[in-house]
């Protein structure tokens, strides 16, 4: 079977045989169990993911000491703290698994090496990274100035997946709305 992030890299362009086992040679294959981290705030993100399957949420502490989630990603995202892998400075972010996951990593070194390898790669990944950031900033907009409930019912439209497979407590998060409030809104609409 050919690798996730291969036959994903193909949607967008054609490679040649060499350049696709070089990338794949460069990956490190992992499984995260809900709630363990890839990436904790404080440091520098020196890794770049790929979701195979499952969901990860891009999270940080607030100052009440309360878990946020401000993105959610899934299979055939890519996922890294991008200002802290791009520009080598600490992030505030954390990266969990809100699930069970399956990921392709890879280092800032050996993505570097790529790049040399492979010429076109760096635009390539760049385009795609730059679009997906975009989307996920669109995504969180488009919640902005509905209630409760209806963000609520918004994102189990645009996002049907990820409430699936993720916990109410991180949904909660993501809308900005407690666990308790999000419950009450479940009864009412069903």
């Amino acid at each position: 079977m050919e690798n996730q992030l291969i036959v994903f890299l193909k949607s967008f362009e054609q490679f040649r045989n060499e350049d696709a086992a070089l990338i794949v040679a460069a990956t490190e294959n992992r499984v995260y169990h809900e709630g363990d981290y890839l990436f904790k705030a404080e440091k520098i993100c020196q890794e770049l993911f790929f979701v195979c399957k499952g969901v990860l949420r891009i999270m940080v502490i607030n100052e009440q000491g309360n878990e946020v989630t401000h993105f959610f990603l899934k299979k055939n995202q890519f996922c890294c703290i991008l200002n802290s892998f791009n520009n080598k400075v600490v992030a505030h972010e954390s990266i969990q698994a809100a699930c069970d996951v399956e990921v392709l990593a890879i280092s800032r070194k050996n993505l570097d090496h790529l790049y040399t390898q492979i010429p076109y790669l760096k635009e390539l990944i760049t385009q795609i990274t730059h679009q997906g950031l975009l989307d996920k900033i669109a995504l969180r907009n488009s919640y902005l100035g509905h209630d409760s409930t209806a963000r609520y019912k918004l994102f189990l439209s645009q996002q049907a997946l990820v409430a699936s497979q993720v916990q109410l407590g991180d949904i909660a998060s993501y809308l900005g709305i407690t666990p308790q409030s999000l419950s009450r809104i479940r009864k009412n609409i069903r």
